[in-house]
């Protein structure tokens, strides 16, 4: 079965706000077996508009994936993410 992966491309209003979505998102992250692969860090804007942070989070599966983001614990957490962030995300299942 693939892996699934989360994209997101964050730009952060409020970074003392962002670590409660940080903590609030933990419990579902480890519930749905994440695996942080890319979690801010050094990019290069090739094409198109970049945001300031970029995720790449694996999963067992793409349905894993998208069970975390449906999930009420992440629910939680993007209630607060969404009021102090911008953000653009997807979920891609692996090769």
């Amino acid at each position: 079965m693939p892996k699934g992966y989360w994209i997101a491309r964050v730009d952060i209003r409020d970074p003392e706000r962002y670590k409660d979505y940080v903590a609030a998102a933990k419990p579902a992250f480890e519930k749905y077996g994440a695996t942080f692969l890319a979690r801010g860090g050094a990019f290069t804007e090739l094409e198109g508009k970049a945001r300031a942070r970029n995720v790449v989070i694996e999963f067992p599966s793409h349905q894993a994936a998208v069970d975390c983001y449906n999930s009420p614990e992440y629910q939680i957490a993007a209630k607060i993410r969404q009021e102090v962030a911008d953000a653009e995300m997807v979920v891609v299942e692996g090769v």
